[in-house]
């Protein structure tokens, strides 16, 4: 079993940052990828960005690439996600999940535990 906490949501405005915590606790951390999701009232999950075990290679999705970068730090249990440059458009609520694989899938049925959700909220 895998229990995931994140942190870091919160409102701000178009172009400022946010950075958002998964703090992971029961299995052994660094055995399974990591990912990043959103999701709006009426839509879909989405993947957003995903690392692996490693975290040596991490994915992003087009809409997110060059303003988030996700990392890991093995030894805190913890996977980060900073927003840059943020846009009205990211506002979701963003979840973490645990991929018991080495290489993150971009597919939300492929996770087998995920977190309570963060809520991100941009203004314009």
């Amino acid at each position: 079993q895998v229990q995931l906490v994140e942190s870091g949501g919160g409102l701000v405005q178009a172009g400022e940052s946010l950075r958002l915590s998964c703090a992971a606790s029961g299995r052994t951390f660094d055995n399974y990828a990591m990912g990043w999701f959103r999701q709006v009232p009426g839509k879909e999950r989405e993947f957003v960005a995903g690392i692996s075990s490693s975290g040596r290679i991490p994915y992003y999705a087009d809409s997110v690439k060059g303003r988030f970068t996700i990392s890991r730090d093995n030894a805190k249990n913890t996977v980060y996600l900073q927003m840059n440059s943020l846009k009205p458009e990211d506002t979701a609520v963003y979840y973490c999940a645990a991929d018991l694989r080495a290489i993150p899938s971009t597919t939300p049925r492929q996770y087998e535990y995920w977190g309570q959700g963060t809520q991100v909220t941009v203004s314009s």
